[in-house]
């Protein structure tokens, strides 16, 4: 195992975050707070992992898979750590609470421990979003681009460690300029989305935040209410539900159209079938609500399409409180919360190309049942999937599930109820954000001890590196010496 080349790795990262932590002091600077704490703590940052970087610098990079696999791993625990400092120099809350919100912040689920929101400063609000808006593309594809400049195949084999979906597939020659390529999509994204939100009536500040937060998919507010704070203001409801969507799709595709004005992308069986799920959904929840509510068709369908995407994509923005809503609407959005978006999205969850997987599978057992002696494939936009992929999508759905159960049982045995217990484990792993019942919408996970907010940061970092990557470490073959 090189180590070198693992702390060398680290010691890049964490020196361009602490250069970004230092823009999280000017933000501080500007708004006229106590920006001098935040702004020393991230110079001592960036200087501390700059040193690092030099001391290793004459060492020549070496990331095999296992590297890859323990360089990531270490990785969101760097982040954790790091991301909690600011949180721990401005607000009354443990190191537990404080980590668990920047591993919420940084995986994007935006399960948060603060109950008045509105009360942190500015740079704080500033720093949850920007954590938001770092882990959403994935800060190992952003390190992908720097490490390939000095070893191309180690950084092939970290952006496989890391990156969601089934397979990794480069539009460019080099891995380095898709990865660089998929950050001016995600910039570009952000920007728009920005821009409209003030259109649209926001301040700067908290259309940029929300913007961070929109695109990252990961849900943290600069409002107690969440975005039900501009719930009379159609157009910021509208414009956040079409770019969580939008946020949710495989970023290969908005590539695709904006380098080469290929709109092929969109027309995957994967993207089809998440459209499709999201209008189905949603447009039943929409008349659940009419019944409940007496809402009009229009207000009914703002609000629940608003709440199908923002469950699908593991986001977690919430306009109303819909965990107070009927059983059928309650059913319908725990529904999308196992949908998740798309492979290669920020979006979080099982993904819908493993579901495509996962039931094509079973119909061709099923007809593999009546006709033994047919040679039947399962094909996916016309491609043959093949029995090692079909193995890794299954292995992934079972240890999936058994994690959300294990958390499930956990919470459940700390004495909260049913519902606390299954919602708040998915939405924990799944990296969603809120749940149902104390974990609901309106409330927060600020009430769990510190010993459980520990449990839930792993649980949280387990579903961002979907399960694989982590559980890998517990076995005797990892670190068995080839």
């Amino acid at each position: 195992m090189d180590y070198r080349s693992i702390f060398k790795f680290l010691a890049i990262v964490g020196s361009g975050l602490g250069a970004l932590f230092l823009v999280e002091a000017a933000v501080g600077a500007f708004y006229g707070e106590d920006f001098a704490p935040l702004a020393l703590f991230s110079l001592a940052f960036a200087l501390l992992n700059a040193l690092m970087w030099l001391l290793l610098r004459r060492h020549r990079f070496h990331l095999g898979i296992r590297e890859s696999i323990l360089t990531v791993n270490l990785l969101w625990l760097f982040l954790g750590i790091a991301g909690a400092v600011p949180l721990l120099l401005y607000t009354p809350v443990s190191f537990a609470s404080a980590f668990f919100e920047a591993v919420s912040g940084f995986t994007t689920t935006g399960a948060t421990v603060y109950t008045d929101i509105e009360a942190l400063p500015k740079m704080i609000l500033f720093h949850r979003s920007l954590m938001h808006w770092l882990g959403g593309m994935g800060v190992i594809v952003l390190g992908v681009g720097l490490l390939s400049i000095i070893n191309p195949s180690g950084s092939l084999s970290l952006f496989k460690a890391e990156s969601t979906g089934i397979q990794v597939e480069k539009l460019t020659p080099r891995i380095k300029d898709t990865a660089l390529s998929l950050w001016g999509v995600y910039l570009l994204l952000t920007v728009v989305d920005t821009l409209l939100l003030k259109w649209f009536g926001m301040g700067w500040f908290d259309a940029l935040n929300h913007a961070f937060s929109t695109i990252s998919t990961g849900g943290f507010s600069t409002k107690n209410s969440s975005l039900g704070y501009f719930a009379d203001n159609d157009g910021i409801i509208w414009v956040t539900t079409l770019f969580m969507m939008l946020s949710g799709v495989n970023f290969l595709a908005h590539l695709r159209l904006l380098q080469g004005g290929d709109p092929g992308g969109y027309e995957s069986a994967e993207v089809r079938t998440y459209f499709a799920v999201f209008l189905v959904i949603g447009s039943a929840l929409t008349f659940v609500h009419m019944d409940l509510s007496h809402d009009s068709f229009y207000h009914a369908s703002m609000h629940a399409y608003f709440t199908i995407a923002s469950v699908m994509t593991t986001t977690g923005f919430a306009t109303i409180d819909y965990g107070s809503w009927s059983h059928l609407a309650v059913a319908l959005i725990f529904l999308a919360m196992f949908v998740g978006g798309n492979a290669g999205s920020t979006a979080g969850g099982v993904k819908v190309i493993r579901y495509l997987v996962i039931f094509r599978t079973l119909f061709a057992e099923f007809k593999r049942i009546l006709h033994p002696s047919a040679l039947i494939n399962v094909y996916i936009d016309r491609k043959k999937i093949d029995r090692q992929v079909m193995g890794s999508v299954f292995g992934f759905f079972i240890l999936f599930t058994l994690t959300v159960a294990a958390v499930s049982i956990y919470i459940y045995a700390r004495g909260y109820d049913e519902m606390t217990a299954i919602s708040g484990a998915l939405a924990l792993v799944g990296n969603i954000g809120p749940g149902f019942s104390h974990v609901g919408p309106a409330d927060n996970f600020g009430f769990f001890g510190d010993m459980d907010k520990l449990i839930f940061s792993a649980a949280m970092i387990v579903g961002r590196l979907e399960c694989f990557t982590v559980f890998i470490l517990f076995t005797r073959a990892f670190w068995k010496k080839f």
